[in-house]
C-alpha cells in the first residue's frame, strides 16, 4: 500500500489577523480542520473541498468550507512540486456574504 506524502502547511502573515476576527472558541476547531483537510490530498475535491472557478484577489485555488452550518472557509493555494499549501485567507461567511478579518469580501 502506497504512503500518502505530507504537505507542509505555510500561513501567510495575514490569517493571524483573520483568526483574531473570529470568536477564540473556534480556533482550536480552524487549525485542527486545516491540519486534518489540508495536510494530505489538499488538490482532491471533495463535498467540502472545491477549486475556485473564479481566484479572488488574493490568489488562492481552493476553497476549504467547515464548521457548524458550514460557516468557516479557509482559502488556499497547492503547490505540488513542493508539497506545500499555503493558506491565504481564513474567513466566515454568514449567508450570503464572507468576512475576512471582519471586513466583508467580495469573492
Amino acid at each position: 500500500m502506497a504512503h500518502k506524502q505530507l504537505f507542509d502547511l505555510i500561513y501567510d502573515s495575514e490569517t493571524a489577523s483573520h483568526l483574531r476576527a473570529i470568536e477564540r472558541k473556534f480556533h482550536s476547531l480552524i487549525r485542527a480542520t486545516i491540519e486534518e483537510q489540508l495536510t494530505f490530498e489538499p488538490n482532491i475535491e471533495t463535498t467540502n473541498r472545491k477549486p475556485l472557478e473564479r481566484p479572488p484577489a488574493f490568489g488562492a485555488r481552493w476553497e476549504l468550507r467547515f464548521g457548524p452550518k458550514n460557516q468557516f472557509r479557509v482559502f488556499y493555494r497547492v503547490r505540488e512540486e513542493k508539497r506545500e499549501v499555503y493558506i491565504l485567507a481564513i474567513g466566515v461567511k454568514e449567508r450570503n456574504k464572507l468576512y475576512i478579518g471582519g471586513k466583508e469580501f467580495i469573492i
